[in-house]
């Protein structure tokens, strides 16, 4: 799972990014990880590791149950899932926030597949601290 979704992250990168190029006919920059975070500290290790539990868990595990229970729609489940996490990921610009759609597009179908949060929570988590040890 954490593969699959890192691979539709970068699949989405690369098209935000080449889309962009074909309109504007230069490279989307905006805001990254580091522009936001820094060097984080160690005591920001908890906050990596704690935010892919809350993230999921409402956005995903919450949300989605209660959209598909009530309209009987994974589609739409999926759909509101997704956009809700890019519209609070708008902090990365047009560019990120849409790249970062691909990986949570890819989380929300496994969740409406499976029913399964714990798989999402832990491919999240694994991309978290990849970045983590990126920005470090």
């Amino acid at each position: 799972m954490t593969i699959v979704s890192y691979a539709a992250y970068g699949l989405g990168h690369a098209l935000v990014q080449t889309i962009h190029h074909l309109v504007y006919g230069t490279w989307a920059t905006g805001p990254t990880a580091i522009d936001f975070f820094g060097h984080p500290s160690v005591a920001s290790i908890p906050l990596f590791l704690l935010s892919p539990i809350y993230e999921e868990l409402i956005v995903r595990a919450y949300l989605m149950t209660e959209v598909i229970e009530l309209t009987g729609s994974s589609a739409l489940a999926v759909a509101l899932s997704v956009g809700i996490q890019f519209s609070y990921h708008l902090y990365y610009g047009w560019a990120g926030a849409l790249s970062l759609s691909l990986f949570f597009l890819a989380l929300a179908l496994y969740y409406a597949r499976s029913r399964s949060v714990l798989p999402v929570i832990i491919a999240h988590g694994f991309v978290d601290v990849y970045v983590l040890i990126r920005l470090w």
